[in-house]
């Protein structure tokens, strides 16, 4: 019998074990998938929408004892934990409301003799990954549309949040949801990858490493099925001379460090005008200065750990490589006692003379450490905001709306935005370029992957 362990970042001890699934439950699972998926294809949209609501109405019901559980199992800081059931909300109720006209057929103009349009069929069973960093809202990016448009969901979580997937279980099924319609599984990485490799499995969803999206892409291979990647970023963000000082720090450093900067679109790399760089360094090193490192279960912890020692110190090797390369480190670790190698407490880092040459500007980050470079135009901060290999999401802070929509044109990444960042709104698609991932999902867009076309030539 394996053993599945969650180590808690708040204090190091044993927050949660579980069994995982042996071959016998995995092919129970799937076999129980794929017939509950014959009759749920059939449900009328209205009676999905309904199940799909009252799912939500549990998750929201359970608030505050799930974000206490989100603390323990990945740390964020109490006060903040609220706010991720908010976004779950959000984005589900935003993705059952686009359901009808996303999954309309097609009406072709009238031809004599003749009547043509297009369904949008579901795939079958849809195997989602999700990630531990906004457990909720990211598995819920996938899972309420796959169940919308008329295919069963198989949930494998996090060994970091393996809690999240038991409790959307039950909210669905307090909701009614019919049997084998959503399940979750426990699951080694050598028993995922034979997941993805069955036949019976029509669609993965995947969320985390550039790694993890290698390993979906090598056992999807030759199966043709659909697959959804989102692999993470380091995204820029560009302060124009013309920018609102005070707002653009706000921003900005909230979408750095926000989650003690474990976001897939969270802000890596900053890049500010000459004309304000001194004093946007200036108040961004105040506000960071400001930031409470602590135990994340005290309501006045601002900045809780990252996830793991090991994450902390890949953090600790990037900036004291760039040090040693000639970057100027802002803040002392010495002022925060929890900051140590081998903690997951990690200091937070804002560095200033830094470049591309160095880790820290381009690797995946995922901690609380951001890059500063002052640029002299336009034209340099696109440069290098796109001389990355990653392309989720990209930031223009201006008080010239025209002018930053035509920088935004020039970004090369899914997401562009002006006077705000690290955001998903449901309505507008998430996807990604370069070894951000690919696919689609949220909006009326991300139902396209979840689905697929059916043509109706009929001759009369």
């Amino acid at each position: 019998m394996a053993i599945q362990q969650t180590i808690s970042p708040v204090d190091g001890s044993v927050y949660v074990e579980r069994e995982l699934a042996d071959p016998a439950r995995v092919e129970a699972t799937l076999a129980r998938a794929v017939a509950a998926q014959r009759a749920w294809r059939e449900t009328p949209l209205g009676q999905r929408a309904r199940y799909c609501s009252a799912m939500v109405d549990a998750i929201v019901a359970r608030r505050d004892a799930l974000a206490e559980e989100l603390t323990w199992q990945m740390g964020r800081p109490i006060a903040a934990g609220g706010g991720e059931i908010g976004g779950f909300e959000e984005r589900a109720r935003g993705m059952i409301g686009l359901a009808e006209a996303a999954l309309a057929p097609v009406e072709l103009p009238g031809k004599p003799g003749f009547t043509r349009y297009i369904t949008r069929e579901p795939l079958g069973v849809s195997f989602i990954v999700a990630p531990w960093n906004f457990p909720f809202m990211t598995a819920v990016n996938a899972i309420v549309p796959a169940l919308m448009a008329g295919n069963a969901v198989i949930l494998k979580h996090s060994a970091q949040t393996p809690l999240c997937a038991e409790r959307l279980q039950e909210a669905f099924d307090a909701a009614g949801l019919p049997d084998g319609v959503f399940q979750h599984l426990h699951l080694s990485h050598a028993a995922t990858e034979a997941l993805i490799r069955d036949p019976r499995v029509d669609h993965v969803s995947f969320t985390g490493s550039v790694g993890g999206g290698e390993m979906v892409e090598r056992n999807a291979a030759g199966r043709f099925i659909a697959t959804g990647l989102e692999l993470g970023g380091k995204d820029p963000a560009y302060v124009r001379a013309d920018a609102d000082l005070d707002a653009a720090v706000d921003g900005v450093m909230d979408g750095a460090f926000f989650n003690s900067g474990q976001s897939c679109c969270g802000i890596e790399r900053i890049y500010v005008h000459h004309d304000l760089y001194d004093a946007f360094v200036e108040r961004a090193v105040a506000w960071v200065r400001a930031l409470k490192l602590g135990n994340p279960t005290d309501p006045a912890t601002t900045l809780g750990p990252v996830v793991k020692p090991a994450a902390a110190d890949f953090v600790r090797g990037q900036v004291e490589e760039a040090v040693a390369a000639g970057a100027r480190a802002w803040i002392d670790p010495g002022d925060y006692p929890l900051s140590r190698p081998g903690s997951a407490y990690l200091a937070p880092q804002v560095l200033t003379g830094v470049d591309h040459s160095m880790r820290v500007m381009r690797e995946e980050s995922f901690g609380p450490v951001v890059g500063i470079m002052a640029v002299e135009d336009d034209d340099e901060a696109i440069r290098l905001m796109n001389d990355s290999d990653f392309g989720l999401t990209a930031a223009v802070f201006t008080r010239d709306i025209t002018v930053g929509e035509a920088l935004a044109r020039r970004l090369e990444a899914g997401t562009v935005f002006t006077n705000r960042c690290d955001y998903l709104d449901p309505e507008l698609a998430w996807t990604g370029v370069k070894q951000s991932g690919r696919g689609c999902s949220l909006s009326r867009l991300g139902y396209e992957t979840l689905t697929r076309p059916k043509s109706f030539h009929l001759k009369h």
